[in-house]
């Protein structure tokens, strides 16, 4: 369980790291908060985007993070998915071949609430400026950087 957990961790890491804005942890300056000095705060209102540009990395930070995310959220493309295929013994085992139909339905089911909720657009964490549908748990995936599919 625990190596499907880091797998599923390290495949949404470049949708959700990827791109600066989405990973405010490395910025080099914060922020003005609800308390600024009377400078932040001037400087903020009259000069907004100078502001923003301040907070990124440098650019080789920003681009050599980007690069080790990517590598790390690929998928490889002769990777099997939990799931997708019947493992050639279980097929004459009864209970085994039963087991392995009932847990491959789970995970189409669990696609397809997955797919229900990313179209409901009453649901505001999925729906909005910015805002990317959940993928994590969709059971299989295609190569390269997708954002689902569980190895």
């Amino acid at each position: 369980m625990v190596d499907k957990h880091s797998k599923i961790v390290k495949f949404s890491q470049y949708a959700y790291g990827g791109y600066f804005p989405n990973r405010p942890a490395i910025a080099r300056n914060k922020m003005p908060t609800e308390d600024p000095s009377e400078e932040e705060w001037e400087n903020f209102q009259n000069k907004h985007e100078q502001t923003h540009l301040e907070c990124f990395p440098p650019q080789i930070q920003a681009s050599l993070l980007m690069v080790i995310l990517n590598l790390l959220s690929d998928h490889s493309t002769d990777e099997e998915y939990t799931g997708q295929y019947m493992e050639p013994s279980w097929v004459e085992n009864p209970t085994m071949k039963a087991t392995f139909e009932r847990f491959n339905r789970n995970w189409k089911e669990i696609e397809k609430i997955i797919d229900l909720g990313n179209a409901n657009s009453n649901l505001k964490n999925r729906h909005g400026a910015g805002i990317m549908p959940y993928e994590l748990l969709k059971p299989f995936s295609g190569p390269g950087v997708t954002g689902k599919g569980v190895p």
